[in-house]
């Protein structure tokens, strides 16, 4: 399960679909060289995302296998 202390690198690596997430969300994390360090909740808060509604999101594709 993904926190707010999950770095971004960590998703993309475990969840590759994770990409299509991100990126309609306006995160362009893939080439990002944040993405890392940078942590869920840093991400999400540099693009004024909410960052509980991008757990949630992301946390299904966990669920999903």
């Amino acid at each position: 399960m993904f926190t707010k202390d999950t770095p971004i690198v960590d998703v993309l690596r475990l969840y590759p679909e994770a990409r299509e997430v991100l990126t309609k969300r306006g995160m362009a994390c893939i080439g990002c060289m944040g993405a890392a360090n940078e942590t869920i909740e840093n991400a999400a808060r540099a693009h004024d995302i909410d960052v509980e509604s991008l757990l949630t999101e992301l946390n299904r594709l966990e669920k999903a296998e």
